[in-house]
């Protein structure tokens, strides 16, 4: 019996032994990466951009919390200062961090561990990816890299450091939970498969780098998803490989270029999967095919299903807008497709996104943009048909501030039915409709508010 206890007892302290042993020493990993982490304050300009509950349908309802969490966060920040996290890529002076940090900014300034501050300038952002590139007039600074193409592995250690609150320059720690983690916007566009991660991140973190145990920066800190407010041990990171790409065209052009197929999307379902004969409910089903796009060039039709991109395997519909958005406009790739009980391999020229202002579920493009009138408009589904009592129309899920449609007094929730003489049925009747508005006259436009019909004009900018 003693002999027993004994030897459970050693048992018990090798264990223990080897567990400490193999745990990482994340004390030397943050002295050394430190130097380059940087705290940033930021005085912005007021908007008054409007926001909507009225999210896509197949969003799950955990993206629905985060981006109306989000929404409330931008509310919720004191007047006329946000502050988050960046660090610096190169000795020169350009510092990464995320787009909704510095977004309306009037003024930069980049803090550094050592007290010293500097003005800083934006580059470039870029809002689909939430990057942002930013630029001091300093020399000789530290460095982080980035680290390489698809070595991060789920259960991998990770480690960010950022200013959480205010606390400058905290470390916190933990393990990649998922890898290619599709959150869609709020206009259900998908360009980022974010890192995931228990790592404690909080307001503040945002822009801060996420390394791996050798100091590489892996992600980016962008956004987290808590009821309360506070860490839950739900982060998300943009991974460095798309971060490169980005970093790369913001500091040549202060801009990024995205591909486009022109198709809009949908999951496959168990039972759409039997109907086309498809042995596994996988893939991108194309429900539409903009006319004169990359896609119906290259042979695309509605029906097909997309398995493969580029090499690159389509598991469901979020999968396929990230691995468009990566080919260089002009570019021609590989599309495994199934169509008719068998696959088909076709090649596809990607033209530029922004060019063609949607994004790859037939959509106007994001914020940044918005559409004719100024606004993001979707078609209705189902449940709000129902809800509203509305057959036709499409639904406003955004107005951009001094617009032509801010300007004629349109919300955020209200349906679009008819525009100049034509009844606007769905979505695609919106879309044929907008290029032919005129600029020289006001148009008619009437639309459901709170279940009744208004009647305004609206006045296109003559520019």
């Amino acid at each position: 019996m003693y002999f027993r206890l004994v030897m459970t007892i050693f048992c018990c302290l090798m264990v223990t032994s080897n567990a400490k042993a193999q745990l990482p020493d994340f004390a030397s990993l943050v002295a050394e990466v430190s130097p380059a982490v940087v705290k940033i304050n930021v005085t912005f300009k007021e908007t008054n951009r409007q926001s909507s509950q009225a999210y896509p349908r197949q969003m799950p309802e955990i993206f629905r919390e985060l981006l109306e969490q989000q929404r409330r966060n931008q509310q919720d920040r004191p007047k006329g200062y946000s502050m988050g996290s960046g660090f610096v890529i190169s000795e020169d002076g350009y510092i990464l961090t995320n787009h909704h940090v510095v977004n309306d900014a009037d003024e930069i300034r980049v803090s550094f561990a050592d007290r010293s501050e500097y003005l800083a300038s934006i580059v470039g952002t870029d809002q689909r990816s939430d990057l942002a590139l930013l630029k001091i007039e300093a020399e000789s600074l530290p460095t982080l890299i980035f680290a390489g193409q698809d070595e991060l592995r789920v259960g991998a250690w990770v480690l960010a450091i950022g200013s959480p609150f205010g606390l400058d320059y905290s470390a916190t720690a933990g393990i990649v939970s998922a890898i290619g983690r599709s959150i869609p916007s709020a206009n259900n566009s998908n360009y980022v498969p974010f890192i995931q991660t228990d790592v404690a991140i909080n307001p503040g973190n945002s822009g801060g780098p996420l390394f791996d145990l050798e100091g590489r920066v892996v992600g980016i800190n962008s956004q987290i998803y808590s009821r309360s407010g506070g860490s839950i041990g739900l982060s998300f990171a943009i991974p460095a490989s798309l971060a490169r790409n980005v970093v790369a065209q913001l500091k040549e052009t202060g801009r990024v270029d995205r591909g486009w197929l022109g198709v809009a999307i949908q999951d496959v379902s168990q039972e759409l999967a039997k109907s086309l004969d498809l042995s596994v409910a996988q893939g991108a089903l194309i429900s539409d095919v903009t006319a004169d796009s990359p896609a119906d060039k290259g042979g695309i039709v509605p029906g097909d299903v997309i398995t493969r991109f580029n090499q690159q395997r389509v598991l469901d519909s979020l999968d396929l807008p990230p691995l468009v958005g990566r080919v260089p406009p002009g570019e021609s790739v590989p599309v495994e497709i199934f169509r008719d009980g068998s696959k088909q391999i076709l090649e596809v020229t990607v033209a530029a996104l922004d060019a063609n202002l949607q994004d790859e579920r037939g959509q106007p493009s994001s914020t940044n943009y918005g559409d004719r009138l100024g606004i993001v408009a979707e078609a209705l589904s189902d449940l709000q048909k129902r809800q509203l009592r509305q057959r036709d129309g499409v639904i406003i899920t955004e107005v951009l501030p001094k617009s032509a449609a801010a300007n004629a007094g349109l919300k955020s929730g209200d349906v679009i039915v008819q525009l100049g003489q034509i009844g606007i049925e769905n979505f695609e009747v919106y879309r044929s409709v907008l290029p032919k508005l005129p600029r020289d006259r006001p148009i008619a436009i009437r639309f459901i508010r709170q279940g009744q019909a208004v009647f305004r004009t609206i006045q296109l900018d003559a520019k």
